[in-house]
């Protein structure tokens, strides 16, 4: 046993191992959603389980937000590496013609515009596709918060990105 007593019946927390699949997920879906290709999302996800486990302890109660906004810095960061390095490069053919690929970095460029709030309430609720009650949760705040939070961010996306533009898997 691990020391601690517990009352009958009552259960401890699910660790790190039982909640890995589950978490893992979503950290490869918010890293899939920002850059498109599977082995970068998977590194996204991988490096966020890395740190979720260095920081269990700290993280556990919220740690569906905590690994998908992890995994979704570290896939901003990625893009953001590209972005520098193709100023200062020359433009390749196939970057400039993939039109999914431009549609991303819209979205990219969108999504980094939000304020914080909007952006983790618009990644938890339509990219890593949480429920209201579980992106409150993984928040710490009210459902009502979430509500307002997304429909801003929502309503900013679809300013900046235009008409016809929606958050679908490409």
């Amino acid at each position: 046993m691990d020391g601690v007593h517990r009352a009958a019946g009552e259960r401890a927390a699910p660790s790190f191992v039982e909640r890995f699949g589950e978490l893992y997920a979503v950290g490869y879906r918010a890293g899939y959603a920002v850059l498109g290709r599977r082995a970068e999302a998977e590194d996204c996800a991988q490096e966020a389980m890395a740190r979720a486990l260095a920081r269990w302890r700290r993280v556990e109660d919220h740690a569906t937000a905590w690994v998908a906004r992890v995994a979704t810095n570290l896939a901003l960061d990625r893009v953001r590496a590209v972005e520098r390095q193709r100023r200062h490069a020359v433009a390749s053919s196939e970057a400039v013609d993939d039109p999914v690929a431009l549609r991303r970095h819209d979205l990219v460029r969108a999504l980094r515009a939000l304020p914080a709030r909007q952006r983790e309430a618009v990644v938890l609720r339509f990219i890593v596709d949480l429920s209201e009650h579980e992106t409150a949760r993984a928040m710490s705040c009210a459902v009502g918060t979430v509500k307002s939070s997304a429909a801003r961010g929502l309503e900013r996306l679809r300013a900046a990105l235009g008409p016809g533009w929606a958050l679908e898997e490409s």
